[in-house]
């Protein structure tokens, strides 16, 4: 019986990023696919992780995530079936970008390259034993507005639309579990940590925890016996919290059906 599984991490060179990949990597039975735009800080990472980890299946794929067409191209020329997807890919431009595809950078980003990716590569987690997806959210969330996600009418702050940003991730975790849990996957979103990253500094923010403490928590999450089955909820710290947001189901299918039009 084959035992092998295979985890796709976003945001894979990042600091938090790495070091879930690393933990996960630890794990000789995983394969880890890494996913970036930047080739050649991904072939940088793979060679590290295999150095540090010693296991040699860890390889990479170029992906804009900000791109609904380069997630489903991605889809597309995947062979095999897919277990963990953890999508942890984020940005905090202190100007506001577009994507290439016209969408408020933090927004395509932050918001729907998590809900294609669960979309798209789900598909290839059907029928997968202890499937699962674990968006990587925060605490530090609040002020969706539904009727202006892009910042086209309220002035542009990169903080406030971080903060957007993470409480939709939270909620489209919720909606995805329940969408997902016919096929047995479960969806689950957390708080990483406090690390000292580019994201958080571009927020105005040091951070007191190393990687490996900010990567804890997903990384549980992603391969822990002490979560299977378990589906639709928030953690931090490794313990289940409350997710007000979540609880707002009017709110959460509005929101769902707004990424959806996109």
């Amino acid at each position: 019986m084959n035992t092998e599984r295979v985890a796709l991490v976003t945001g894979a060179y990042g600091k938090i990023g790495k070091a879930i990949a690393e933990i996960i990597a630890l794990n000789d039975n995983i394969k880890v696919v890494l996913i970036g735009r930047n080739e050649t800080k991904l072939v940088e990472t793979v060679s590290e992780i295999k150095r540090i980890t010693l296991n040699q299946q860890i390889s990479y794929e170029v992906v804009d995530l900000s791109s609904k067409q380069s997630i489903e191209e991605l889809s597309q020329k995947w062979i095999g079936p897919l277990h963990i997807l953890i999508n942890n890919a984020a940005t905090t431009p202190r100007q506001r970008l577009e994507s290439a595809e016209g969408i408020e950078m933090q927004f395509a980003t932050n918001v729907l390259g998590y809900m294609w990716m669960m979309k798209t590569m789900g598909k290839h987690m059907i029928g997968v034993h202890n499937a699962r997806i674990v968006n990587v959210a925060s605490y530090w969330t609040g002020g969706l507005d539904l009727n202006d996600v892009e910042f086209k009418n309220r002035h542009y702050n990169n903080d406030e639309a971080y903060r957007q940003s993470k409480q939709a991730d939270r909620m489209l975790s919720f909606a995805y579990s329940q969408l997902l849990k016919k096929n047995g996957i479960a969806v689950n979103s957390c708080h990483p940590g406090d690390v000292n990253s580019t994201l958080s500094n571009n927020l105005g923010f040091g951070g007191h925890e190393t990687p490996r403490q900010g990567a804890d928590t997903p990384s549980w999450l992603a391969i822990s016996d002490q979560v299977t089955g378990k589906t639709g909820l928030y953690f931090e710290n490794k313990r289940e919290v409350l997710c007000r947001f979540s609880s707002n189901k009017k709110q959460v299918q509005q929101l769902l059906e707004l990424c959806e039009s996109y």
